[in-house]
Order: structure tokens, then sequence, then C-alpha cells
């Protein structure tokens, strides 16, 4: 008997963050599942570039470089993808920058509060804008084209594209002394649910992914700390941290014919710890 298949076969994905950690996992699952994938990088060059040969490199996947801060530097990446590919059917809004440091609101500078948001939140803003103009785009051709060749047009509410942000814990319960942290990954738990009434009767799935603790460049220092790790452990109802892979397999199933009746989900992978906190 054959097993069941998450396939993506014929899909193009675009992956932000995808060098490294959670990301890089969603692009292996990716590329595995038979989309062509695209993602960006900023300063792990070598990382990203090992990673897109690895994945089939040039026309299976295809590395970016490509700075997010701003909602233009999204447009940008969309518009790459889209030349290198010719469509786009999926956007994973990943990455995001988590400030180490414990930082209290009365010390929390303008400049640490401006580059959170305009990392964690104005260029998903852009990602967001983009894919979709381009979804709609992809939409009307496949009108044009059934009516051209006198077949049925797609319904409107065909799934025409689909779409997963990467939230956290913390954008459901908050974080002490990372405050602006916390913000943007509430933001995109509300943005989620704002597109999933928008964008569902134009065939456009929206959901979230919301981690908790995972192992990864962004969280070792914290997980290493012999006191804080054993401290974060213990909150966790399964007593582990996740490993990237666990994060990235919901990613890949919400963007299967499998989650076709899923929209506007905010879905924890984060052990039960958002029940405890």
């Amino acid at each position: 008997m054959a097993g069941v298949e998450l396939s993506l076969q014929g899909k193009v994905a675009l992956i932000t963050g995808g060098s490294r950690g959670i990301g890089a996992e969603t692009v292996r699952l990716f590329t595995q599942a038979g989309a062509r994938t695209g993602f960006n990088f900023y300063r792990s060059r070598q990382q990203a570039l090992a990673l897109a040969a690895e994945c089939g490199g040039r026309p299976h996947c295809l590395a970016v470089e490509r700075e997010l801060g701003s909602a233009a530097n999204g447009h940008s990446l969309v518009d790459a993808a889209v030349r290198v590919f010719g469509r786009l059917d999926i956007l994973v809004a990943n990455h995001g920058v988590w400030p180490p440091d414990d930082v209290p609101i009365a010390e929390m500078t303008e400049d640490q509060w401006s580059h959170t948001m305009a990392v964690n939140l104005d260029s998903v803003f852009g990602l967001i804008q983009a894919a979709v103009a381009q979804f709609d785009r992809q939409a009307a051709e496949a009108r044009e084209s059934a009516a051209a060749q006198g077949l049925p047009a797609p319904p409107d509410n065909a799934e025409s594209g689909c779409i997963v942000l990467i939230s956290s814990t913390a954008g459901q319960r908050g974080e002490a002394f990372h405050a602006d942290y916390a913000v943007t990954k509430g933001a995109l738990i509300s943005l989620t649910k704002s597109l999933s009434s928008e964008l569902a009767p134009r065939g456009i799935r929206v959901n979230c992914v919301a981690p908790g603790w995972v192992e990864t460049d962004m969280s070792a220092a914290t997980l290493n700390d012999v006191q804080l790790g054993a401290k974060i452990r213990g909150g966790i109802p399964v007593g582990r941290v996740a490993t990237p892979r666990e994060i990235a397999g919901p990613v890949l199933f919400l963007c299967t014919p499998y989650a076709g009746f899923v929209s506007g989900e905010i879905f924890n992978v984060n052990g039960g710890a958002v029940l405890v906190g």
C-alpha cells in the first residue's frame, strides 16, 4: 500500500530567512515535496549557496541575497523570485530579528524599536502586497486562458495562492523585556486573521505557525545558558525545545491540498508551552 504524500509538485514557493534554522529546514522540505523554491539570505552567503546546491540548484532552488528591512525590500524579493520562476504559488514569511539582550521598555532605544518593526513587520507587509498581486494576476490569466480555449472558467474562489506567516508564543502571551519582538509577532497573528477574511473568497489561504523555543542560531546563546536553558525547558510540557524540522513540517502541511479548508488558523507548535505560560 502506498503511503500518503505531502506533495507540492508544480508549485513555486518563496521562503524568507531561508539560509538557517527553521527557514533552511522549510526550504529542504519544500524542495523534497516537489516545489521550485526561492529563498533570501542577508549575511549567511556560504550557508545559503550550499543549501541551494544541496536542494538541486537552478531551476529547483534559488538563493537571493536581499535584506528585508522595508516594504520595498519585500516587493523587490517577490519580483526577483517571479523573474526566475515565472510565477508564485506560496509565500512563507519566516524571517525576523529577536534582539537577545533583555531591555526594559523604559530603556529601549527608538532605533531598536524601529529596526525590529521594519524587519519583522514592514517587510512582511511588502512581501504580502506583492505576492497577493501576483496571485491575482495568475488567477486572471487562468480565466483568460480558459476562455480562449472555450473551457469553463475556474470559480472565483479556486485556490490561487497560499501564505504562511511565522509568529511565536511571544505574540500570544507577550515577552517581558522583549516588547518590540512580541509586538511584531502579535501583529502577525492579527494580520493572519484579517487577511484570511479578506483573501479567502479570492482563493488565497492565509495561516500562521506559532513556534515556541527552537534549536536555532538565534536562540543558541539563551538555550545554552545553564540556568536559562533549564528554566525554558522546564516550562515546556513536553520537556524539550523543538527541532527546526518540527516547525517546517507543519508549514509544509498548511501549503498542501490536505489543508485546503484551513484558513485564518494560528497553528501552535510549541510543545504545549503557550497553554502554561
